[in-house]
């Protein structure tokens, strides 16, 4: 009995840094650290800046996870998650999230700079309280003003490797700047009567849905403008330019497809498709990094 509460503890801690999520802020800050160098960066700020930033993201999930608990609890998406089922409680919760936020600020400070340490601070708070406590419950342009927070792993891999933000690190906070609505806003159309059950001002809920589809339109296209931007200014080749290109259009065809079909579950396709679409565009960053096309 008491192995399986210990691995049901142990899954419960692990459900609060939201895994997943944290996969993918950190692969962005890894990218970030690797195009900030022409070859390979230093092996112990590449392993540091990323224990360090992955700890931070888990934090601020975990904060998350104690602040919506009440939301969590009545909507289905998230009823499953350990505050609302009683797995754990609001004490433990606070006190592994003030822990893992500690000790990531320590290794950022100490291992990597002070600058990387202050930026993955302010993006802790800005997700963590600014977002989740404030953004959330009191405007429909929530996920725009908060998706800064999100957009700043790239600036954070860049800033521990070379102790500056440069602006072709601001290029890469920009495409997940103006992803960001479009992606979550097709969750959010799916969602929307759990969102409102807990009157959480999501787009859709306070413009509907009709409005929302359009504004995911109208973001992909603009997407699909920001990504040109690094081979606009010389920082990729060709092969990213492809790639954007490809990419982007298809982002465009979701959108499209979602003002045609009107349903659930052309919006969790696009949702879908909007994380596999970040995860290729960035690996293209790095592949054009590394393996340059050459007509000479």
């Amino acid at each position: 009995m008491t192995d399986t509460t210990s691995a049901l503890s142990w899954k419960d801690y692990l459900e609060l840094c939201k895994p997943r999520v944290v996969a993918l802020i950190v692969f962005t800050a890894i990218v970030g650290m690797l195009l900030a160098v022409p070859g390979l960066p230093p092996l112990d700020n590449f392993f540091y800046g990323s224990i360090g930033i992955a700890l931070a993201a888990s934090s601020a999930a975990a904060i998350n996870h104690f602040i919506d608990q009440k939301a969590d609890a009545q909507m289905g998406r998230t009823k499953n998650r350990p505050l609302p089922t009683g797995h754990l409680n609001s004490h433990q919760v606070l006190v592994f999230a003030s822990l893992i936020g500690f000790i990531a600020m320590a290794i950022l400070t100490i291992k990597i700079n002070v600058l990387t340490a202050f930026l993955t601070f302010l993006s802790l708070i800005g997700y963590a309280l600014i977002y989740t406590v404030y953004l959330k419950k009191m405007t429909p342009q929530n996920i725009v003003i908060g998706g800064a927070a999100g957009a700043a792993p790239p600036v954070l891999g860049w800033a521990a490797i070379t102790g500056e933000v440069h602006p072709h690190a601001l290029l890469l906070f920009l495409i997940i700047f103006v992803w960001t609505p479009p992606h979550f806003w097709a969750l959010a159309i799916a969602k929307r009567e759990e969102y409102a059950k807990v009157s959480i001002p999501m787009l859709p809920v306070t413009h509907g849905v009709e409005f929302t589809r359009l504004q995911i339109l109208l973001y992909t296209i603009l997407l699909l403008i920001a990504t040109l931007l690094p081979y606009l200014t010389g920082m990729s080749g060709l092969i990213y330019l492809l790639s954007a290109v490809l990419l982007g259009l298809g982002f465009i065809y979701y959108a499209v497809q979602m003002m045609r079909k009107k349903d659930n579950k052309t919006a969790m396709r696009t949702f879908g498709y909007s994380i596999v679409y970040l995860m290729l565009i960035f690996a293209a960053l790095l592949i054009d990094h590394y393996f340059p096309l050459s007509f000479s």
